[in-house]
């Protein structure tokens, strides 16, 4: 028997698809899905409500974040940027940051699994 979620990353497989139609809003939440998971690193499509993010935190990872529909605020170590649809940033390991819904959005997180070689400043 096959679980959901690989069933789920099969249907992707070999396929054109619009990544906003991946995933759906659902009110005054923040929704997730894995499309890709792999020692290396992941590949995840989050859709927020309005109002919702994630607090500051850091991880040992760098991560790309591409805003696919709507608006986003994301703060990186104290520096504020808003990125709206079709806009992209790069998160570096080690240095915090947050991420906010200006409006719903959704995004595409692709986050590398490689350990940091230098020490943070």
């Amino acid at each position: 028997m096959k679980k959901k979620g690989s069933e789920e990353k099969e249907e992707l497989v070999g396929q054109a698809k619009t990544l906003a139609d991946l995933i759906n809003y659902q009110e005054g939440s923040v929704v997730s899905r894995t499309v890709i998971d792999k020692k290396a690193g992941t590949v995840t499509l989050f859709a927020f409500d309005q109002g919702e993010g994630l607090s500051e935190h850091t991880t040992p990872y760098d991560a790309l974040v591409y805003v696919v529909e709507g608006e986003a605020d994301v703060v990186i170590s104290g520096n504020p940027l808003r990125l709206n649809t079709g806009k992209m940033t790069i998160m570096p390991a080690g240095k915090p940051h947050a991420l906010s819904a200006a409006s719903k959005f959704k995004m595409l997180l692709i986050m590398i699994r490689s350990q940091l070689t230098t020490p943070l400043s």
